[in-house]
């Protein structure tokens, strides 16, 4: 009897201690803990799927799941991630048996009692989930990164558990699919069209994707790999202008990246389609990649910088091929790790592609001012970052990772020196092939290549948030050097260093002598530069190496725009604009180089960065009745180089960009109407359809006699039919109507209504422009309090969108007071979303010292 008692109670033991571990892995989203558990849980995972996609946008996507799976261990149930309703969950089968619907906390649960060790399969039919199909009336696309997946189908939806994938889709008739994998039939099947798909190539599950729709649709052949694009663009001159030039990218990009890699492309094809109003610049699915449509398709007068921004768009999703698809991270906290190695590649990769580029340059204007944007502000993030669930990942995105990350890349690779760092990631591809890996994964095969202590290198760079304040201290003795000390101090007040190299350029009257400096320590004499004769000025990060707010004299700013040598000019200017957030330099003084400089760039890249930091000063650090007298100067300094003969057509529409946003004077509004109307020329001003329907939303944003009419005229020149619905979208973002423009915002509180995520940016860029400021602040606290709901509902980049053209376009007192009081009321805001709040009102907190500093 007692051998029976202590048994039953065993039992009762074992139950209990069962039942406490089941909820730890049971939970909303992903964790780590039951990511972790389920990749030792299961594997050989092929995901059978079919979906039946109605014409009616209305009506649900009835769709089929058959998984086939190898249970290694059965000591929780098997938990598939299906992030829906629960009615949505029409039967469930474990290895042929019709089992009870389970379905919690995202979770559609299998109890153990119905599987076994070894393989099995479990059916479910189900309603595609709606979250992330992007349905349009004759078009539809799967966006599923980060952790969207388990809100379309039942799945494992963690990037380390890579599975193969059979698709089978039936639309109708006039629509053309395409997903990861080749076709294997087609069936005719009454007013649709069944698309079969052969076994795809192995992948995660936030790189599975199809587009189905109405599209048109070429093709090339590279080499043995024919690629197919789809598109709906119908502008016949930028179809002509761009089709060719987009499959060429695509080729060399390939090309590329086989020869650094010494991998073949890794998958069974290569296609891409180009999507209107797409959320992203584009997204890196296997064998399918998608575009924002007006990323790709640019007409004969794209700038420069379009162009520039084309090609590096394709080859950073080129680049995920092997970097992301091929070799993906472990967890989401290294989802850093694949868009750094897509940027830094890209950037390398377009240097061939546009032989004429300073491309040290490009580099620099690409990436230190987006980085420096974020790494300055009370919510900077280390490159890699903590991740405790899956449905935060979308929130580690930003400029950081795909802005400092390669930079200090860069700096990696000047440590290892180009051969070594090319050998590790070489190996890197080779031995993680078809699988998942770290940063320390990386770091233990770049060790191998060096004698520096990587991991102690990293540390800082990798796992610290923030950047360096450099300052100097220079004496000297009968016009020679008699000591030359930098210094380095973490701008957040912390005792971080961060190892690096840069230039000096030391300014003579008939030279420059550059000298290079390895700054390791908190300070560091530059013994090698005592004896030299005293400089008439030291232009400081002269080769754009450098990472930080390097010192400039406020005396000596009127020296940058005639610096020669184009990245050390380059960089000036932007260290400028940082001394001037600093409060170092005033926005005033300042304002005055940067528009000499515009009077006189003849350099694209470096003029597309002056025109930024102008523009960012305007609007937020001086006061508006300075803004008035600068904004006549500006008008004239760029209506006289637009019409100068000696400026290149792309440099022309770059200034015209500008022009635009500072002409709202009532001289300037006129002559933007006389270039809308067609009744003022310039000549090699070459402006399209898009850009006459922006300078129309640009009159009625000024406010301009008759906008109505002018934005109703613009809506019927538009020939391409998405681009009509965007226009149509944004019509009551610029209505003079306050009361439609506060029922625009109200509307923007049903999650159906911030779909476009792309045209929700552009209506609240209208509804909060400074102009309209003073009636539009009464908005600000409804739109801080929608922004959890935004991160729940939106794509991975719309949370810091939102509110980049919310609270991110003010520097007023009031704004502040309206976000201070916003965090007091909500201690528990999650500290992602703060991070990402206080990134997007870096300007608010700086404006306010700036006004106090130089009032």
């Amino acid at each position: 009897m007692k051998v029976l008692v202590f048994i039953f109670c065993l039992f009762l033991m074992t139950s209990c201690l069962k039942e406490k571990q089941e909820p730890s892995l049971l939970g909303p989203g992903i964790s780590l803990d039951l990511a972790n558990y389920r990749k030792t849980q299961v594997s050989d995972v092929v995901y059978d799927l079919s979906f039946h996609i109605p014409m009616e946008i209305t009506k649900p996507i009835k769709s089929n799941l058959n998984l086939s799976l190898k249970i290694n261990d059965l000591a929780h149930p098997l938990y598939l991630d299906f992030n829906v309703d629960t009615t949505h969950v029409k039967e469930v089968r474990a290895n042929g048996v019709v089992i009870p619907v389970k379905h919690e906390q995202e979770h559609v649960i299998i109890d153990t009692e119905y599987l076994k060790i070894g393989a099995n399969t479990i059916t479910v039919l189900f309603h595609a989930g709606e979250l992330s199909l992007n349905r349009n009336d004759d078009y539809l696309y799967t966006l599923l990164v980060p952790d969207r997946a388990s809100t379309l189908f039942p799945c494992f939806d963690q990037p380390n558990i890579k599975a193969h994938y059979i698709l089978d889709i039936t639309a109708p008739k006039s629509w053309k699919v395409l997903c990861g994998s080749k076709v294997d039939f087609e069936e005719d099947k009454d007013e649709s069209i069944r698309h079969k798909f052969v076994k795809s190539d192995l992948m995660s599950t936030y790189l599975f994707s199809f587009v189905a729709g109405v599209f048109n649709e070429t093709h090339q052949e590279l080499n043995n790999l024919k690629m197919h694009f789809l598109y709906r663009e119908n502008d016949k001159e930028k179809i002509e202008a761009s089709t060719y030039e987009i499959f060429k990218l695509h080729r060399e990009s390939v090309a590329f990246l086989e020869d650094y890699t010494q991998y073949k492309f890794p998958f069974q094809k290569l296609d891409f389609a180009a999507i209107p109003g797409y959320q992203y610049g584009g997204m890196e699915h296997v064998g399918a990649i998608q575009y924002r449509e007006s990323s790709l398709f640019l007409d004969e007068n794209a700038t420069q910088d379009e162009k520039l921004n084309r090609c590096q768009l394709i080859a950073h999703e080129t680049s995920h091929m092997w970097f992301g698809d091929l070799v993906t991270m472990n967890w989401f906290d290294d989802v850093w790790l694949k868009e750094v190695f897509a940027n830094f590649l890209a950037d390398k990769i377009s240097n061939p592609a546009f032989p004429d580029v300073n491309h040290t340059l490009n580099f620099m204007n690409a990436h230190y001012p987006s980085a420096y944007s974020e790494d300055r502000t009370q919510g900077a993030t280390a490159i890699k970052q903590p991740l405790s669930n899956l449905k935060n990942a979308g929130t580690l995105y930003g400029n950081i990772i795909y802005h400092k990350a390669p930079i200090m890349m860069r700096q990696l690779e000047t440590l290892l020196g180009e051969e070594p760092f090319r050998n590790g990631m070489r190996n890197y591809i080779k031995k993680f092939a078809n699988s998942n890996a770290d940063w320390n994964d990386l770091v233990s095969l770049l060790d191998a290549e060096t004698e520096y202590d990587l991991k102690q290198w990293s540390d800082v760079w990798v796992h610290k948030s923030g950047r360096p304040i450099i300052t100097d201290s220079i004496a000297y003795n009968n016009n020679t050097i008699e000591s030359f000390t930098l210094k380095q101090q973490a701008e957040d007040g912390s005792t971080n260093i961060w190892p690096q190299t840069f230039s000096l350029g030391l300014v003579y009257d008939d030279s420059v002598k550059v000298v290079s400096v390895s700054l390791n320590t908190a300070s560091k004499t530059l013994e090698h530069l005592k004896g030299l004769p005293k400089p008439k000025t030291v232009i400081y990060n002269y080769d754009a190496m450098g990472y930080g707010v390097f010192p400039i004299k406020a005396s000596e700013i009127s020296f940058i725009p005639a610096i020669n040598d184009d990245v050390a000019r380059g960089y000036s200017y932007i260290n400028l604009y940082e001394n001037v957030l600093t409060e170092t330099i005033n926005p005033e003084a300042a304002l005055k180089v940067l528009i000499e400089g515009i009077s006189k760039e003849n350099e694209e890249l470096i003029l597309n960065n002056i025109l930024g930091s102008t523009s960012s000063i305007f609007w937020h650090f001086i006061s508006s009745e300075k803004r008035d007298a600068f904004g006549k100067v500006l008008e004239e300094i760029l209506l006289k180089r637009i019409q100068s003969a000696e400026v290149s057509a792309s440099m022309k529409k770059t200034l015209f960009g500008l022009f635009k946003t500072v002409a709202y004077s009532n001289h300037g509004k006129d002559k933007l109407y006389q270039i809308w109307n067609k009744d003022f020329t310039i000549k090699n001003l070459n402006l399209n359809e898009d850009d006459y329907t922006s300078l129309a939303c640009t009159l009625a944003l000024y406010n301009y006699p008759d906008s109505d009419a002018i934005l109703n005229t613009a809506l019927q020149a538009v020939s391409n039919p998405d681009r009509k619905k965007r226009l149509e979208f944004l019509l009551p973002s610029l209505s003079q109507d306050p009361a439609v423009r506060d029922a625009f915002m109200a509307s923007l509180a049903k999650p159906e209504n911030r779909e476009k995520e792309s045209w929700v940016g552009s209506a609240l860029y209208f509804i909060n422009h400074p102009l309209r400021q003073q009636y539009s602040q009464k908005y600000l606290k409804s739109s801080l309090e929608l922004v959890e709901e935004v991160q729940l509902t939106g794509d991975i980049f719309f949370p810091k969108a939102w509110l980049n053209a919310t609270i991110g376009s003010y520097s007023s007192d009031y704004a502040l007071e309206v976000l201070e009081q916003f965090l007091l009321e909500n201690p528990d805001f999650p500290s992602v979303l703060k991070n990402k709040l206080l990134q997007s009102a870096d300007n608010l907190y700086r404006a306010k010292q700036i006004r106090t500093t130089w009032p």
